[in-house]
């Protein structure tokens, strides 16, 4: 024990990594090797007290920032009241009034009806039992690149196999894959809608597809948005095979891409949508979204879950909800996007290795490769600027099917003094790791 006057021994990222090590399976990854001790909006600190840039947000979740005070506040709130009845047990105002404020704010003129769940991966396997539901039928069709979660049927949807399938199958039938339209690797919107007419006629028939999943913005993909009219397309299809529309909105919704979610931008109204992320502003909660008919498709007792719509991160969602609107986060969104691509865009005529810069929105990437050619993916010279970057303070994650993708998810309450220190850093390394 230690004497009243004594200090405690210093905490340290690599004590911290030692028991984690020992105490945790080496399936869980980690970007950085550092421990957080508190974070404010764009910022963190970690257990030995050195400040860091978040240009990640937990992997685009805190588009309100760290510890929004309205977030908080609301949290802090609903503790004092109870933590939990399950929903299914004894309902609660405010699960029904988020529904409501999610019904209101999906796209299209349709009646919507939503529930909610804890996480992103939960949504779209709630989708998947909807859709088939609603079509009695089983087929499925995602495109290569997509990410659609950890569980069995959002790892069968997973266009990437590592690290996310290895070892992992076999996985559940009847799911197709496609690619998706990416100029820069040769593939058009016609080459993706040939490729799903091909499965119609080699693979399985379009009365027996349920439901196409699709992001908007590929996140683990490579942040590739679609383009404008594809979207339009795959609707224009599914409506002539009676085949559901899913938009997994998952990482794209909730202001990060410039609107509420990013499938307004192509005036397409979904059938189906999966969301998590962001609508918690840092407290798990996700949901289903979807046209009233479809919704009710599953029989009573077919949907919900123990902790779903915890009622403390529902109170928190509500408070995301607020703090997008008020403080306009999607049009600030926007700008920040046009400031960051605007920034890489001047380091990409001085970096050879640069050979796209690219988003929607906040969403934004920057794509690696060797002599700016896109069949050379430079995996090496993305990582080493993840790397040189964290030196000087700055967070970063990489994505895409080779991982030679810079992935920009900055919290959209960020500073811009702080966003253009983060932009400083990126270029400096660049130079530094001679891009």
């Amino acid at each position: 024990m230690n004497a009243p006057n004594e200090k405690l021994p210093l905490k340290t990222n690599g004590d911290l990594m030692s028991r984690r090590a020992a105490a945790l399976p080496r399936g869980v990854g980690q970007g950085h090797a550092l421990f957080a001790e508190r974070a404010e909006n764009a910022e963190i600190w970690d257990v030995e007290g050195r400040r860091w840039i978040d240009f990640c947000a937990g992997i685009a979740v805190v588009n309100t920032g760290h510890c929004h005070p309205r977030v908080m506040e609301a949290a802090r709130q609903q503790l004092q009241s109870f933590t939990h009845t399950c929903f299914q047990v004894v309902a609660y105002e405010a699960y029904v009034e988020l529904c409501e404020r999610l019904n209101v704010a999906a796209p299209g003129s349709t009646p919507k009806k939503s529930f909610l769940v804890n996480t992103g991966a939960e949504a779209v396997e709630n989708a998947v039992k909807i859709a088939r539901a609603a079509t009695g039928r089983s087929g499925l069709i995602a495109f290569g690149g997509g990410f659609h979660g950890r569980t069995m049927f959002g790892m069968a949807l997973t266009g990437k196999v590592a690290p996310y399938k290895i070892k992992f199958g076999p996985f559940p039938g009847e799911i197709f894959h496609v690619p998706f339209p990416n100029a820069l690797q040769g593939v058009s919107e016609d080459d993706s809608i040939a490729a799903i007419e091909r499965l119609f006629a080699t693979s399985i028939e379009a009365s027996r597809v349920a439901a196409i999943f699709i992001e908007p913005v590929q996140g683990e993909g490579g942040y590739v948005p679609a383009p404008l009219g594809f979207l339009r397309r795959l609707r224009a299809l599914c409506d002539r095979h009676g085949i559901l529309l899913v938009a997994d909105e998952v990482q794209t919704g909730i202001a990060r891409c410039g609107k509420m979610f990013a499938s307004e931008h192509y005036g397409v109204e979904p059938d189906i949508i999966t969301m998590a992320k962001g609508l918690g502003g840092g407290l798990p909660v996700a949901a289903v979204v979807g046209k009233a008919e479809i919704m009710d498709a599953a029989e009573v007792g077919g949907l919900g879950s123990t902790y779903a719509g915890n009622p403390v991160a529902v109170a928190g969602a509500l408070a995301v909800l607020d703090a997008v609107e008020e403080e306009r986060l999607c049009a600030r969104s926007m700008a920040l996007g046009e400031r960051m691509r605007a920034r890489f865009g001047s380091m990409m005529a001085r970096f050879p290795s640069i050979v796209e810069v690219r988003g929607l929105g906040a969403m934004t990437a920057v794509e690696f490769c060797h002599n700016g050619d896109p069949q050379r993916p430079a995996a090496d010279i993305a990582t080493a600027l993840k790397n040189e970057a964290a030196k000087r303070g700055l967070l970063l994650l990489l994505c895409g099917p080779h991982g030679n993708v810079l992935r920009v998810m900055v919290p959209l309450t960020i500073p811009h003094a702080v966003l253009d220190e983060g932009l400083d850093i990126i270029e400096a390394s660049l130079r530094e790791v001679g891009a």
